[in-house]
């Protein structure tokens, strides 16, 4: 069935998966909404800066249904003709607008397919794509140009359940319909060694533009769950992004990829490795391709990793990472919190990256840079490519039963530059010497924090007039017992 639309507008709504996720959500959010309101006017977030506009996804003149194109709904059958052949008939829609695909109800089998152009995949409530299990269907790609190696294995690596390449106008949406990549069986064979390249995310988008995903699940990916690739204008509000925190290899829950100007907001992300990680290149591979990570905000998210961190920069940064504003952020029962990982090798930089408004319940260790994480490709890279890591803020950092609140780490070789703390207050759990560390960093503290600051800092008072000195820049004192 064809039905074209008429000015009815867009809308949706976000289908709770549980009584215990909205309790969380609402948990949350309102833990940290004496922060948020300061930011507040009239119901609309006022943050500045170049924030990008949150604006619903447009209505496209046409819709189809899976079913029309042959779909079956029952979890067995193989959908993966109906996908590509609805898909292949909205692309001759592009210069009328687009089409929309509703995948309705039902469990919808499928192996990897592509998008293609001005597209609106609409998933309705009870919708499930699923990820047929059986690597043999997925088909093989090179491996990505800023990489340079497959990830896992050299040479190719799998395809995305669902992938995009060269794109304009691309909508993934719904009624919180979901897309499960039934990663059970590639996680067990990976731990197993089973598998001879490097395993496909979820979703994957490359060198596209003008990309909003919003409103649906995503769980269960193989690896990295979401991963836009060299893309720009990237907009993914109200996801929800599940994986079990143990045993799912790999399975990051965003990870933006040498993009320029993407918004992330209000989303929650519980998965086996890091719920975002922003990326642009590995080693020398990175540093050809010299695409970086730019113009990003993350805002409004509840997320969690057991085995990772909530939010990381890296270790995969060589095409650069800047002007990046993270913050109303909730990051609970979790490893670390924040982290930026690098090392020598990876050249790039990472600057201009701000923290403001951060919540830890329950976290390791809250805040931590690592210039020593030590993962190549291959032996090509060169250990003289040292990146450059400056200019980084947090603002406004609460928590409790936290064990190590800061652990700053960099060395003699890539020492870091102007970090700023201002207002922190954030509960311990372990009441011992060193638990902020530090090692050759410089910067300023504003204002009295909590815990007290290592002494590399210099320190102002609230009228930001200088009150102490930083004893040394590269003084060390990394515990490792704690």
């Amino acid at each position: 069935m064809v039905v074209f639309q008429t000015s009815t507008p867009f809308s949706s709504h976000h289908k709770s998966t549980s009584f215990f996720f909205v309790f969380l959500c609402v948990a949350a959010l309102g833990s940290v909404f004496l922060v948020w309101q300061r930011n507040v006017i009239n119901g609309f977030f006022v943050l500045g800066g170049g924030v990008p506009v949150w604006e619903s996804p447009k209505l496209r003149p046409v819709v189809f249904d899976l079913i029309d194109f042959g779909g079956v709904g029952d979890g067995v059958t193989l959908n993966t003709k109906a996908f590509e052949s609805a898909i292949s008939v909205i692309s001759k829609f592009g210069n009328k607008g687009g089409a929309q695909l509703n995948v309705p109800p039902g469990l919808w089998l499928t192996s990897p397919f592509n998008l293609t152009s001005h597209i609106t995949l609409f998933l309705a409530q009870d919708a499930v794509i699923l990820g047929i299990q059986d690597e043999n269907y997925w088909p093989l790609m090179p491996a990505l140009p800023s990489y340079g190696y497959g990830r896992e294995h050299p040479g190719p690596r799998y395809s995305s359940l669902i992938h995009g390449q060269n794109l304009t106008d691309v909508v993934i949406t719904g009624h919180n319909g979901t897309i499960n990549g039934q990663g059970l069986t590639w996680w067990t064979k990976y731990r197993q060694k089973l598998l001879n390249h490097t395993r496909g995310p979820l979703v994957q988008i490359m060198w596209s533009t003008d990309i909003v995903i919003s409103n649906i699940t995503l769980r269960d990916s193989p690896f990295w769950t979401l991963h836009p690739y060299d893309c720009k204008n990237v907009t993914i509000k109200n996801v929800t992004i599940l994986a079990p925190v143990y045993h799912a290899p790999n399975t990051d829950g965003i990870d933006p990829d040498s993009c320029e100007d993407m918004l992330i907001e209000d989303c929650y992300i519980s998965v086996g490795d890091d719920a975002i990680a922003i990326k642009s290149g590995w080693d020398q591979y990175g540093i050809a391709y010299g695409k970086p990570s730019k113009n990003i905000v993350i805002r409004n998210l509840v997320v969690r990793s057991n085995v990772s961190a909530g939010i990381s920069i890296g270790s995969e940064m060589s095409g650069g990472v800047s002007n990046v504003t993270i913050e109303n952020i909730l990051v609970w029962e979790s490893r670390r919190a924040i982290r930026i990982k690098t090392a020598p090798g990876r050249g790039g930089y990472v600057r201009q990256i701000a923290y403001r408004n951060l919540t830890f319940n329950n976290v390791r260790v809250g805040i931590v840079i690592k210039t020593d994480y030590n993962e190549h490709p291959d032996a090509g890279y060169d250990p003289k490519a040292l990146p450059i890591l400056r200019d980084i803020s947090f603002t406004h950092i609460r928590g409790e039963g936290v064990r190590v609140p800061v652990r700053i780490e960099g060395s003699e070789e890539i020492p870091i530059r102007n970090v700023t703390f201002q207002d922190m207050n954030v509960g311990i759990t372990y009441k011992k010497k060193h638990i902020f560390q530090c090692a050759f960093v410089d910067g300023q503290v504003i204002g009295t924090i909590f815990p007290k600051p290592c002494e590399n800092f210099d320190q102002y008072n609230e009228q930001r007039e200088l009150v102490k000195h930083a004893m040394s820049q590269n003084v060390t004192d990394i515990d490792y017992e704690i």
